[in-house]
């Protein structure tokens, strides 16, 4: 059913009316693609759409008396292009702090700065020798902390699961959607700077808190999210979306109501606001088991616009689970579902975690599961379940081995009968390449990631060893002499990646191996007040401020204020932002088990120079060129 967007002084008005008769309408069994249609993905249409980002420029003190600023290079900026740094302190006029134009890693260190005062920190680009408008600034406070980090306040609250970022208010800078796991539960909107924007209450229906059967508006529950962020219209600005039902109320004050507390919606949210854009029903196919669960990420199904992608399941009486999988277009008017997919009795093994990713390179993407992977229009690509796939907590894709064509897979088991622990795959048709066995055993943790240069493309890892994932080999024989399979992300500027462990950055350093609990250390978060939240870990991990290298996002322990980890590490190293690479940001939408996102070429040591991405900007132009080019008040960032 095709529902348009009510005007925003209707709402109140139509909402308990319109739902009544709702009510009222079958919506009928989900109907997914039939076994004998075309498996052919959506035809390409033209370049992604992708978010209008600004530089993103952040500024830490480094030591004593440096200061480490950084800022984005974009998908799109032209060959060559190189920079300027500037600095005002005291909100005096801003100097030239770099003799010539920068070309390398887009980052400075500032070794002159006053820091008794404040600093605000700009950068201009330099293209064809002619310096373009300055980008917004950042800045560092005076006598400010040493430490790798950006603060931002929140209100008081419960505490924080899961934060998300998006441009809510088209300036080009992301800002932050986190949630408050109280009962009921709450959504809140802040700017980057830490304006409070909104809030969201989850209702009565956020109450049950259950890990597996949550109830029918709870989030972020054992690997259930219910919540992403995204511009999905493309018009430069984010919206919100959530799972809703019966007694949410809206950033506008209106409350969604419904007779019954299990009907579920999917609702998209002005970024702004947090009012009500557009909503369409969740198919009722198994409204008789109750409630299901949800995970929501974004995928460019068309190759060229986002569309919010679900994976949804609730539990029968005989205690086994209902799967179905779905999609939907919200076109800044009307949402649309385009496709459900329900599992049934097809032998489709899932896991903790979705990823949306082009597994074969035809430009447009799949959603994929640990065990099968669906095409674009929802047709069943392949299943690895008849091979002997089950069940598995943590599953990863990516370019693992350079000099193999596509991309690969590696996923972990749980208590598999055949004993298989890990299996290393082609992600394009799911064919195994090698495996390991040893089990049953349920391996809780799985890794891919360049952590040993002295082997070509990434190395995997659960509890079995530390492998080289195109040779099948032990980079390490000792097998107890392995880093702990939790997180990675890139933070001290080589191209092997680092390790983020319970509250610890770490460095796997293959000429001196040791065990997993005592890896060299980079930062420990607690150190500067951050508690960790899901599974040991933060509230996110992404390409979110300065250059390439990854943030990772934590709360303090009252749960008012966000401490951003932002790497304090010069680097030569120049890519463009990760959060321009398409199957990055796809990943970033995705919470389940929190897991390392992957870009979709090989960055590691050897890498070749990635290509440009097949992107436009939402909107068109660069908001980095269209920036202000006057700093902000003391205390932002922008």
């Amino acid at each position: 059913m095709k529902l348009r967007r009510w005007a925003a002084h209707r709402v109140p008005l139509t909402i308990s009316a319109v739902l009544a008769v709702c009510a009222t309408l079958a919506t009928g069994p989900s109907h997914p693609v039939p076994a004998d249609a075309t498996a052919a993905d959506p035809t390409i249409q033209a370049a992604r759409v992708m978010e209008n980002l600004g530089r993103g420029v952040v500024a830490v003190r480094s030591s004593s008396t440096q200061v480490l600023v950084s800022w984005r290079l974009l998908g799109l900026d032209p060959e060559g292009i190189g920079f300027n740094v500037y600095r005002s302190t005291g909100g005096g006029a801003y100097t030239k702090l770099n003799a010539g134009v920068l070309t390398g890693g887009t980052n400075y260190q500032d070794s002159t700065a006053d820091l008794t005062r404040s600093n605000s920190y700009r950068v201009a680009p330099v293209v064809g020798g002619q310096e373009q408008a300055p980008s917004g600034a950042f800045t560092l406070t005076a006598n400010h902390s040493v430490e790798p980090v950006v603060r931002v306040p929140l209100r008081s609250g419960g505490p924080v699961k899961f934060v998300w970022v998006g441009d809510l208010d088209g300036d080009g800078e992301y800002d932050y959607v986190v949630d408050r796991q109280t009962s009921p539960q709450k959504l809140e909107a802040y700017s980057g700077d830490g304006d409070f924007l909104w809030e969201v209450d989850l209702g009565p229906n956020s109450q049950n808190q259950d890990n597996i059967e949550p109830g029918s508006s709870a989030i972020d529950l054992g690997h259930w999210d219910g919540v992403t962020v995204y511009d999905f219209d493309s018009d430069g600005r984010a919206e919100v979306a959530v799972r809703i039902a019966d007694g949410v109320r809206f950033g506008d004050g209106t409350t969604w109501t419904h007779a019954d507390d299990s009907r579920q919606f999917m609702a998209v949210l002005d970024g702004r606001t947090g009012a009500l854009r557009n909503w369409s029903a969740v198919p009722t196919t198994y409204l008789g088991d109750g409630p299901m669960a949800a995970r929501l990420g974004v995928a460019y199904l068309n190759g060229t616009t986002p569309s919010l992608v679900a994976y949804m399941k609730n539990r029968r009486a005989d205690g086994a689970f209902n799967l179905m999988m779905g999609a939907w277009k919200f076109d800044g008017d009307s949402l649309d579902r385009q496709w459900t997919w329900e599992r049934g009795n097809q032998d489709a093994p899932d896991g903790h975690n979705t990823r949306a990713i082009d597994v074969n390179g035809d430009g447009t993407d799949e959603v994929a599961e640990i065990g099968f992977v669906l095409n674009g229009n929802g047709s069943l690509r392949y299943s690895m379940g008849p091979g002997g796939i089950i069940h598995g907590d943590r599953f990863h894709l990516a370019d693992m081995d350079p000099d193999r064509p596509g991309l690969e897979g590696y996923g972990v088991q749980q208590d598999n009968p055949s004993g298989l622990l890990e299996y290393y795959y082609d992600a394009a048709n799911g064919s195994v390449i090698w495996k390991h066995n040893g089990g049953p055993a349920d391996v809780g943790r799985g890794m891919a990631g360049d952590v040993d240069p002295r082997f070509p493309g990434m190395e995997v890892w659960s509890f079995s060893g530390l492998y080289n994932a195109p040779t099948n080999r032990l980079t390490e024989p000792n097998t107890s002499l392995s880093p702990w399979p939790q997180l990675g992300l890139w933070w001290d500027g080589d191209l092997t990646m680092e390790l983020l462990n319970s509250g610890k950055i770490e460095k796997w350093d293959p000429a001196r191996p040791t065990a997993s609990g005592s890896l060299p250390r980079l930062v420990s978060t607690w150190n500067h007040g951050a508690v960790t939240a899901a599974q040991g870990g933060p509230t996110l991990v992404g390409d979110i401020l300065g250059d390439w290298r990854e943030e990772a996002v934590y709360t303090n322990a009252s749960h008012n204020e966000l401490i951003i980890f932002s790497t304090d590490r010069p680097t030569n190293t120049r890519l463009y932002t990760l959060a321009h690479n398409p199957a990055y940001r796809n990943a970033m939408t995705f919470k389940g088990y929190m897991q390392s996102h992957h870009v979709d070429y090989f960055l590691g040591a050897g890498m070749a120079k990635p290509p440009r991405p097949d992107i436009t900007y939402a909107g068109g132009g660069s908001a980095a060129v269209t920036a202000a080019t006057s700093a902000l008040p003391t205390g932002s960032r922008r």
